[in-house]
């Protein structure tokens, strides 16, 4: 009876260690990563991922979904991180409503900008415009996911320019690939835009002017933690904290991610690989080798 009861507890200890093993928090092996389907987003996500993997010895979880779910997700704990949260305009809402339950870890991204672009051969240069050429561009804007912020501004800035204009929701590959379709067939497009992005390394795109600065200046890029993790991961909250990359790392990694064909994770190892010295700057002390 010992025995048995001795067996039974072990196995109930045993069981126990392996679901705290999946848990996120003190004294675990996994950290969780949310992001958008975004290219930047894609890029440095896979990126971290890959780092911390190979060079902090951590299982990374990545989950994709629009950005409220990601907000959320991270302010009630079950995400780690998000390092896409476009500051002080893009995501203001977000950070209202969920700041006091995050942790803004800092800038992996600075000059990064929102607006409507087309391409170069358009003869449109200014949002203004836009009415006085709805024909050519059948009236609709190609818009990206519906919960992000560059679609609130898009339609905000819609009724601020009186615009005739539907927004079209989808997706960033969708719109990229609307995009794509479109400047092969030498025809007129609208588009919502970001930078940094692979679409302005690829075609010869311009933002339009936007006199009523409905999309703002330029906007920084912000890794936001959920609380508590400094203390449950300090190392991957200093990781996190120290990861940045400027204008040409990130547009290489974007662009090897576009146009390797393998999967993001393993195109982001590669290139840490390849730039060993940057990567080496990130790392916390005690996982530096």
């Amino acid at each position: 009876m010992k025995r048995i009861l001795a067996l039974g507890l072990s196995v109930l200890l045993l069981a126990g260690a392996m679901a705290g093993c999946g848990q996120t928090g003190k004294g675990s092996k996994t950290v969780k990563l949310g992001y958008v389907n975004w290219a930047e987003g894609i890029a440095m996500t896979n990126l971290a991922a890959a780092v911390m993997e190979d060079e902090m010895g951590y299982k990374v979880e990545l989950t994709m979904a629009d950005v409220a779910p990601v907000f959320t997700s991270v302010a009630s704990g079950n995400t780690d991180a998000f390092m896409d949260a476009w500051l002080p305009i893009t995501h203001e809402d977000y950070m209202n409503k969920y700041g006091d339950k995050l942790d803004d870890l800092g800038i992996n991204y600075d000059n990064a900008r929102l607006g409507l672009a087309v391409p170069s051969y358009v003869p449109v240069n200014s949002v203004e415009e836009l009415n006085a050429n709805k024909n050519l561009f059948n009236g609709e804007i190609i818009g990206i996911d519906s919960g992000a912020g560059l679609m609130r501004v898009t339609e905000q800035a819609i009724s601020e320019y009186g615009l005739d204009y539907k927004l079209l929701p989808g997706s960033g590959p969708t719109m990229t690939a609307a995009l794509q379709k479109a400047i092969n067939a030498n025809e007129p497009i609208v588009v919502t835009a970001w930078k940094p992005h692979w679409k302005f390394s690829r075609w010869d795109l311009k933002m339009l002017e936007d006199p009523k600065e409905i999309f703002g200046a330029a906007e920084d890029i912000h890794t936001v933690a959920r609380k508590g993790l400094a203390e449950d991961m300090p190392d991957v909250a200093e990781f996190l904290t120290n990861f940045r990359m400027d204008e040409q790392e990130l547009g290489s990694l974007m662009d090897a991610i576009e146009n390797d064909g393998g999967e993001p994770l393993d195109v982001a190892r590669k290139w840490a690989k390849d730039n060993a010295e940057l990567v080496q700057n990130w790392l916390p002390e005690k996982a530096e080798s």
